[in-house]
């Protein structure tokens, strides 16, 4: 059968029959040796579906309890894993220096499984660990009632999907409080003034392949996934929405639509809503330069919060 490509990016490539090409970068394999403050081990959330997910643990905490950040990684809900070597170490680093336990969760991606199913998926990973909280030794010290949900770009707006599905089921194993969306992706049918620069025009291009390609069929970017204002979120369960720590990035075109984010939240009476603009840095620069000293620092920001939440 002949075959063309009908969709394409640096890391992605979808074929007239349904074929998806994936390139992928760089990868880490998970380590039982204490490296740089932290040991981790990979574990399977759910073999049918399948959902697995990398746990970091850190060497040197203090406390006799834990709380836990569970990440969702990006790639516009189509790429992107937990073993992805920038995302490894950034997550590896942040469970050390914020002396937290990191649930790292490789979700299923599209255009094979579009939207909701990443944040179903990403769900059932708070699921799994109310459920292994007694037998999984690497979570003997963790606490439930100190959950935190995390995630650039994509991963941003799965964190907020997750954190509504939380509040709304009445047996959701684990109490978050606080959601740290970095960069969060969002969007609309409506562009914004960045998104109409000229400049902007190959990244909005690729941010428009990554929506059509994870959104269901027969839907646009007015998709209550993807647009805020499509959101049904009545008022009761806004007033018990998590607090919020949002990441923006000074040369990120997707910077406004963070912005919009923590301001839709400030408006809706969310009890607490931050917003940090990291100056100089592009959109997920903590994937690309690990190690950096804006990385760092946002790491700091991150501890802060959810030690003082």
């Amino acid at each position: 059968m002949d075959t063309t490509v009908v969709e394409s990016s640096e890391f992605i490539k979808v074929l007239t029959d349904g074929t998806v090409e994936r390139f992928i970068p760089l990868t880490a394999p998970a380590s039982l040796e204490l490296y740089k403050g932290y040991k981790c081990k990979d574990v399977t959330i759910d073999p049918l579906k399948p959902i697995t997910a990398r746990i970091f643990v850190p060497s040197d905490a203090a406390a006799a309890t834990l709380p836990i950040l569970v990440y969702f990684h990006g790639g516009g809900f189509c790429i992107g894993s937990t073993t992805w070597l920038g995302y490894h170490h950034f997550v590896g680093d942040l469970s050390a220096r914020s002396e937290s336990i990191i649930l790292s969760v490789d979700y299923r991606l599209a255009p094979e499984n579009k939207l909701p199913i990443a944040y179903e998926d990403c769900y059932d990973s708070l699921t799994w660990l109310g459920q292994q909280k007694l037998t999984e030794p690497w979570l003997h010290n963790a606490d439930l009632s100190r959950v935190f949900l995390s995630g650039d770009s994509a991963g941003g707006n799965i964190a907020h999907h997750v954190a509504i599905r939380a509040i709304r089921d009445n047996e959701c194993p684990v109490r978050i409080i606080g959601i740290i969306p970095i960069h969060p992706y969002f969007g609309s049918e409506k562009r914004t003034e960045l998104e109409m620069e000229p400049e902007s025009t190959d990244e909005v291009k690729s941010n428009d392949m990554f929506w059509k390609l994870s959104i269901p069929e027969g839907l646009n970017r007015d998709y209550e996934g993807c647009n805020l204002e499509q959101m049904k979120v009545s008022v009761s369960e806004w007033s018990r929405f998590p607090n919020v720590l949002v990441f923006v990035a000074e040369l990120d075109f997707l910077k406004e639509r963070g912005v919009a984010y923590a301001e839709f939240l400030n408006e809706k009476g969310v009890k607490e809503v931050q917003l940090i603009e990291t100056k100089d840095e592009k959109h997920v620069f903590h994937v690309f330069h690990p190690d950096s000293e804006s990385t760092r620092l946002l790491q700091k920001q991150m501890k802060d919060f959810i030690h003082n939440v």
